[in-house]
């Protein structure tokens, strides 16, 4: 399986990579030499010492980069032993005249160890050929005495973990042919850097040079046109993924040898592609830049030479129909663009193509069925793109193919019948599309299948039983598959990651022993399914090597007992399991736990005071614990996210909290917690979510402290307490994260866990029912004080809060007029301030609230005109009850005194007052249901935050929102 092993690295770097290398190392070849004559005594010496300076390690050497370029990774040393002729020796070359040692090749010799400024191999003083790649030095220095080989030729000490600053003396090697410095896999710990001085004085020097690889290598302070003075002999020039900066010249491409060039790196690196218009032996060409010329020119297809093209440097347009012209085309990859249009069909004319990457691009339209002509390839790529119709038949046709990755497109249709043409398929990915029907019988006989994706489609049918047993990852999570797990799966003892999550997968009970012959597992998620894991109490097998366990909304009744002995554990997600009892002792044992989510289950039972030191994540909500919070968090403290609510804890908030410098999520709502305001959490830099709801909280809230407080807060929940005194002021003065109108520029993003993929949910008041927002957007922000002892006024300073999606002041005992300054919350959605002692006019300036798609001012003491236009012709007499004041739309009471029927306009505008009745689906286990909030959202797309923000994983309580467990008397 070498090629799957490559997959783990970027494809693209590495073809080219190993292209390189295998070139580079036919010019080392050459300079090997039979041996007629034994080596001298002082040579062979040296060499014995030079032996002694290193350890053999095993893992120093990549066999599968090794075995590319026909070298394998091995102890070459081993067999060098005093008495026996050094020339004869692995890796040793000597002249077959004076015996002298001329060659030598430790490439991939598992060498390990600091390389020695005064090495024994210095002596070696006629050597012409020193190739010391992938090996591991440590972090050396390349030695300043490397000139003392006057007559080499050529030298690679690539890969070999060099570091620091390439000595000046390199530059004092006039007979270089080939040099290779470079650094792959490239890292920052073993950086070469390459200082102006010494690259003008190497390429001065060097007037033999015809290979020169620096790929990798540092070069921050090197202006690029030193370049143009190397030697016009040069046939090989490799800058990739290199630290260098500026315009590079494109009168590189007048170089009248140049065969291999590769561009690349960090930073502002531009280069312009010329009008290829003359003959060039150009046959590899790699550009990783910032720009390339923004298009890709139909001159393209006069490089008749071509053999490897890959270029990513933000290309606009299409793919010139000329590129069909470069007849030698082995590997093709424009990937990272912005290419738009259709694949040309003068692409099949490249017959002997074996690589061919498109992703990350704009490419629309259907696959070319003529694509089936390219039948040498082995590697093809076109996800993230906008491709669409059905997967073309022709595919059949490339029998040669390893790999296959199509996702995140938009095919539709089923899956082609391609019966078993691809016999040599060893990752197929066709993940993230609209595919229907039922999975082809072909994909379950491949026979070297590794990696099969098929997630995020609308596949239906059952899972037939595997045939192969070669699989390491199965993904069929987020389809409409049916009926039983497949018990074949038992067979895939290599099998890494297993997803089948979000599918109607029933009619199952899985033994836990089923996974017992799964040794390798790492991830396992089956959640969002209707089946039943039956647990055998009395199993003597565990998954040594699980590190992700998803079983949420399952049915597992009790804890899967085989992962007591997974030490490797990191998340467990069990929530909506049907679990009872107590959690056991061995989950709170285990010191790499990350995310626990147990929620929705019913659970009691003592918690532990000490939770395991990397816990991040602890969801409890909704159980039945009851007591103390017993939680004692120390400094170490890694907590982002704590949810208890939904239990029946009491007694105080634990003080230690503020040592959880990282917590972001803060959820004690719906408890017996009887307690003050905790000031204290004010200090916590990251926290973004504080949800106090329904407890006994009581006293004052301001903030008694002068600076920043509780700055990064997005949802404030403090609903349903004993709260009193006016409202916040301080607080809200530096709710900076509430001001920042900036945040929804570009592709939602949603709150999760730091270095995870565990996402936040939290549960918000809408229309006076719960629901639980299984995703929270990074721009979603809200304030609910409602139903507390709140007094005085509504404080200008909210008006400042310039992001805020949802406020809630209701059920209060606040007075005075409603403030002008709520005219500046641009982005409010919803608006609730019934139910208080408010009084005057209802201020013109909320007209301007064009997002609002909820109001609510019923219960106070306004009176006057109703404010008319934008939002305000949508809203109900709901809205406003209770205010004998008010007078104008959509009230029956005109303004004139006059009470007069609502106007025909009124009526017609039924239809899209109730703004917040739509239907959005959401998912909990399984369960589909919809959320009436009406026609005014598919119209305007109003409230924008709901639409984006549920994106179909919406849960609702199903209930009423109690008032509280007890009644907040209004007004003393």
């Amino acid at each position: 399986m070498e090629f799957f092993t490559m997959l783990s690295t970027p494809l693209w770097l590495l073809f080219f990579f190993l292209c390189l290398k295998t070139a580079f190392s036919s010019s080392l070849h050459a300079a090997s030499f039979s041996t007629t004559q034994l080596c001298s005594h002082e040579e062979a010496l040296a060499l014995l010492q030079f032996k002694t300076s290193f350890s053999i390690n095993s893992t120093t050497s990549d066999p599968a980069i090794c075995n590319h370029y026909h070298t394998k990774a091995y102890s070459k040393t081993k067999s060098w032993k005093e008495g026996i002729d050094c020339c004869s020796w692995d890796g040793v070359s000597c002249d077959n005249v004076t015996g002298h040692v001329i060659a030598l090749d430790l490439s991939c010799s598992l060498l390990s160890g600091t390389f020695p400024s005064n090495s024994t191999l210095f002596l070696l003083k006629n050597l012409q050929s020193l190739n010391l790649a992938f090996n591991d030095f440590r972090l050396s220095k390349i030695p300043p005495e490397i000139s003392q080989f006057t007559r080499l030729k050529h030298l690679d000490i690539s890969s070999s973990r060099f570091c620091g600053q390439v000595p000046a003396e390199i530059a004092h090697l006039p007979k270089l042919v080939s040099l290779n410095l470079s650094n792959y896999p490239f890292s920052d710990s073993s950086e070469l850097i390459l200082e102006t001085t010494t690259l003008r004085n190497l390429v001065q020097n060097l007037s033999e040079v015809r290979e020169l690889v620096l790929s990798g290598v540092n070069m921050t302070s090197v202006n690029p046109r030193f370049f143009m003075n190397l030697s016009s002999s040069l046939t090989t020039l490799d800058l990739s993924e290199s630290v260098l900066r500026g315009n590079f010249p494109n009168s590189i491409f007048h170089f009248p040898n140049l065969k291999i060039f590769h561009l690349g790196g960090e930073g502002n690196l531009t280069i312009d592609l010329p009008s290829f218009n003359w003959s060039s032996p150009l046959q590899s060409l790699y550009l990783s830049v910032m720009d390339c010329g923004r298009r890709l020119l139909e001159s393209i297809g006069d490089l008749k030479s071509l053999q490897h093209l890959s270029l990513h440097c933000s290309l606009v347009g299409s793919i010139p129909a000329s590129i069909g012209n470069l007849s030698q085309l082995t590997y093709l990859f424009l990937f990272r663009n912005n290419l738009s249009g259709q694949i040309p069909t003068s692409l099949a004319n490249l017959t002997q193509l074996c690589s061919l990457d498109l992703s990350k691009n704009h490419f629309s339209g259907p696959i070319p069925a003529s694509i089936g002509n390219l039948s040498q390839l082995i590697y093809l790529s076109l996800y993230y793109n906008n491709f669409s119709g059905q997967i073309p038949s022709s595919l059949a046709n490339l029998t040669q193919l390893r790999s296959l990755d199509l996702s995140n497109n938009n095919f539709s249709g089923s899956i082609p019948f391609l019966a078993s043409r691809f016999s040599k398929l060893s990752f197929l990915d066709l993940s993230c599309n609209l595919l229907n029907g039922t999975m082809p019988p072909w994909i379950f006989t491949l026979p070297f299948l590794v990696v099969l994706r098929l997630n995020h489609n609308q596949l239906q049918g059952q899972i037939n039983q595997f045939q192969q047993k070669s699989l390491k990852e199965l993904n069929l999570s987020n389809n409409k598959l049916r009926g039983p797990i497949p018990s074949s799966i038992a067979n895939f003892v290599d099998l890494r990651y297993l997803y089948l999550s979000s599918n109607y997968l029933s009619d199952s009970v899985v033994p836990s022993d089923m996974f017992s012959r799964l040794q390798n597992l790492e991830i396992i998620i089956l959640a969002y399914n209707n089946i039943s894991l039956r647990i055998n109490v009395d199993a003597n097998f565990t998954l040594p090597k699980v590190t992700y366990f998803d079983l949420s909304c399952c049915k597992l009744s009790e804890f899967p007992n085989f992962l007591r002995h997974s030490d490797g554990l990191q998340n467990l997600l069990l929530s909506k399991s049907s679990i009872h009892g107590n959690i056991p002792k061995w989950i709170w044992e285990k010191d790499d736990l990350r995310v626990l989510d147990l929620s929705h289950n019913n659970l009691g039972g003592e918690i532990p005071n000490c939770l395991p030191k990397s816990l991040s994540v602890l969801n409890l909500q909704g159980n039945n614990f009851d007591g103390n919070i017993p939680f004692w968090f120390t400094k170490s403290c890694e907590l982002e996210n704590l949810n208890l609510r939904g239990n029946q804890m009491d007694g105080l908030l634990p003080r230690s909290l503020v040592n959880c410098s990282m917590l972001e999520v803060l959820n004690v709502g719906n408890n017996n917690i009887n307690d003050t305001f905790p000031h204290w959490l004010e200090s916590l830099p990251q926290l973004q979510v504080l949800v106090l709801r329904s407890n006994k909280f009581h006293g004052f809230v301001d903030s008694t402290k002068e600076g920043p407080s509780f700055p990064n807060l997005r949802i404030l929940d403090l609903s349903s307490n004993y709260f009193v005194g006016a409202l916040p002021i301080r607080y809200i003065e530096n709710f900076n994260a509430m001001m920042d109108t900036h945040r929804d520029d570009g592709s939602p993003e949603y709150m999760r866990m730091r270095n995870g993929s565990y996402q936040y949910s939290v549960v918000v008041i809408i229309k006076g029912l719960e629901y639980e927002l299984q995703r929270i957007l990074t721009v979603f922000t809200s304030i609910d004080l409602s139903e507390n002892q709140f007094r005085g006024k509504i404080p200008d300073v909210i008006g400042k809060l310039s992001s805020l999606k949802g406020l809630n002041l209701s059920h209060n005992n606040l007075t005075g007029p409603i403030s002008r300054s709520l005219g500046n919350l641009t982005n409010l959605e919803w608006l609730d301030l019934s139910s208080n002692e408010l009084v005057g006019e209802i201020p013109d300036e909320l007209v301007s609230l064009t997002q609002l798609s909820k109001l609510n001012l019923s219960n106070n003491h306004l009176v006057g005109r109703i404010p008319e236009g934008k939002q305000f012709n949508t809203f109900g007499n709901d809205s406003y009850e209770g205010n004998l004041g008010l007078c104008g739309f959509p009230l029956s009471k005109s303004c004139d005194g006059n009470g007069t029927q609502p106007s025909s306009f009124q009526e017609e505008d039924e239809s899209w007052r109730f703004g917040w009745r739509v239907v959005v689906l959401g998912y909990g286990c399984g369960v589909v249901f919809g959320l009436l909030m009406g026609y005014h959202v598919f119209r305007t797309g109003k409230p924008k935050w709901f639409v984006s923000l549920f994106d179909g994983r919406l849960s609702q309580s199903g209930r009423k929102m109690r008032k509280a467990r007890r009644l907040v008397p209004r007004r003393s």
